[in-house]
């Protein structure tokens, strides 16, 4: 299997990845940074608002070094049969891969080795951080999960609400192969001025703005996305699927009135897809690691996959208070379990108004157990 490869190490295609350093010089620590379905690697970086809800800036602040990984299958890495080859444990095996080359010096465009490397995750991208952590618990010095819980039964809701579509048919231009640049032009050219004269012979009058704001909740948005030819066309072939529009995003990923629309448009721009045997493999881990160091999982509040919109219900029969605790059952080796329930947040915690209170949680976590960078 290929894969996700770090800038441009051969033989895996180009920018796979994005590694960052601090200006004073990295330590010895690295963040491993994984990202869940409907993302790239940028969800750890947005740009949205001059990196405003950026990860990796609070990590560099901290000390350490970044790696975020567009996962196998996904983005810029080696995509692959999606029913056959992009499954649960091969993304696992690449990801423990690039671990190897991390910590054994072996990305040349990194240049050096690390002592030690932490595993961040989120959602899908923390169900692979907790199976390597299950499966090779002396590669990793600490994990953090993400968007991640004890319980799975509410997974359906969201599968359900994605209204799963061949991700090629939804994004044409982008996740597709249309590349013709006139269709790009034609299809852009004076869109919102046609459905402004359409409203107003039906009587609704709505400025641009308000007009943009309504198309990006429909497919219209999804079709027309693509027309910039700086954009990537990823070619991805059937058998990729991915969200119908913006309303399947927000009901997933996002809690209502806690996030600036803006934000939520751009990640419809640039979602990316899952595979049928992402789907059919996700649940097929392993139930508990013996993987002995320390364990953080940060949920938001109202996160919809792990905690079906409300993480402090408590698990009848177990004592534990609230969802994301019942993870700790998961890791009865671990040095330290702790969970931490993000106030105000939905399933997408890069994407909520107060995400960097939660990347300060995870950078003290890191500290008070011995993985500080310095």
């Amino acid at each position: 299997m290929g894969h996700p490869s770090a800038g441009k190490v051969k033989p895996h295609k180009v920018n796979a990845a994005r590694y960052c350093k601090p200006h004073h010089g990295s330590s010895d620590t690295i963040q491993l940074l994984s990202h869940g379905i409907g993302f790239d690697k940028t969800y750890w970086d947005l740009e949205f608002d001059n990196y405003a809800y950026s990860y990796v800036n609070t990590a560099l602040k901290a000390g350490y070094s970044t790696l975020a990984i567009d996962r196998l299958g996904i983005g810029l890495s080696s995509h692959g049969d999606p029913l056959n080859e992009i499954q649960a444990q091969s993304e696992v095996e690449a990801l423990n891969e690039v671990t190897l080359m991390l910590r054994n010096g072996k990305i040349p465009e990194i240049g050096r080795p690390y002592k030690k490397v932490v595993h961040v995750g989120h959602s899908f991208g923390s169900v692979q951080t907790f199976w390597l952590s299950a499966l090779y618990p002396k590669n990793t010095d600490g994990i953090i999960l993400t968007g991640f819980g004890g319980a799975s039964q509410y997974l359906a809701y969201v599968i359900a609400g994605w209204n799963l579509h061949s991700a090629r048919l939804n994004q044409p231009l982008r996740l597709g192969n249309a590349s013709s640049h006139g269709l790009r032009a034609e299809v852009a050219k004076g869109i919102i001025e046609s459905f402004k004269v359409a409203f107003k012979v039906s009587g609704v009058h709505l400025s641009s703005n308000e007009l943009w704001n309504v198309l990006a909740t429909t497919e219209v948005m999804d079709l027309v996305t693509g027309y910039n030819a700086t954009d990537v066309s990823y070619n991805y072939p059937s058998g990729y699927i991915a969200s119908s529009d913006l309303t399947s995003l927000q009901y997933a990923f996002l809690y209502p009135g806690h996030y600036d629309i803006g934000l939520a448009i751009e990640g419809e721009r640039t979602k990316h897809p899952l595979t049928i045997g992402e789907l059919l493999t996700i649940g097929s881990g392993p139930k508990s690691s013996c993987f002995t160091g320390p364990v953080l999982v940060v949920t938001g509040e109202n996160d919809v996959p792990f905690c079906g919109g409300n993480c402090y219900a408590g698990i009848k029969g177990t004592g534990l208070s609230n969802l994301p605790e019942a993870a700790k059952q998961a890791f009865p080796s671990a040095s330290v379990f702790k969970s931490h329930i993000q106030p105000m947040t939905g399933h997408g915690n890069n994407f909520h108004f107060n995400a960097t209170a939660g990347y300060k949680v995870m950078q003290n976590f890191l500290a008070e157990n011995n993985l500080a960078a310095y």
